[in-house]
């Protein structure tokens, strides 16, 4: 009879990864949400996702590429979380779609980035992941949740949305 074998946790190769991939998940996520207490809250939630994610058979190996990836989905989860909490507050008014791209110009990005904090959650997450992130709108479709025709729709009210909000804050610091 042969003796049973003990595994080794593979969460201690994360507590290994620890230190050196910390500050590249809450810089990334720092990097995307733009508030420090949200940032370290995701930042647990990531690694504490990653403890039980890292413990499945099927795993792939821990890496801080891995992590960021968890960080991903964990800061998509916020997003959808806080749009919830916000649609429960308050009706949503679908604004006309313009045809021009306000992509095509150039932006400020301190301005482009109060702009971003002040849309709703829905709107900040499909506009981040598909243009801050560089991700293609099915991979923004499935971290969303949502349909790729859904997410299309999104984003083309995201860039209306960004757009008003952009040329207003741009007249009133003008």
């Amino acid at each position: 009879m042969s003796e049973p074998r003990v595994q080794p946790d593979p969460a201690f190769e994360l507590l290994g990864l620890y230190e050196t991939a910390l500050p590249e998940v809450y810089g990334y996520l720092l990097s995307r949400c733009g508030n420090p207490t949200v940032a370290e809250e995701l930042t647990s939630e990531t690694f504490l996702g990653a403890v039980t994610a890292c413990r499945r058979p099927e795993a792939p190996p821990v890496s801080t590429a891995w992590l960021i990836g968890v960080a991903r989905h964990k800061l998509a989860d916020h997003w959808r979380r806080r749009e919830r909490e916000e649609r429960g507050l308050r009706l949503v008014h679908e604004q006309e779609v313009e045809t021009t791209d306000p992509w095509d110009g150039q932006l400020d990005a301190l301005m482009a980035r109060q702009v971003l904090d002040e849309l709703g959650a829905h709107h900040r997450s499909a506009l981040v992941l598909r243009y801050v992130d560089g991700l293609g709108v099915p991979e923004v479709a499935r971290l969303l949740g949502r349909t790729v025709h859904a997410t299309e729709a999104l984003l083309v009210r995201a860039r209306s949305a960004f757009r008003a909000a952009y040329r207003e804050k741009e007249g009133s610091d003008g």
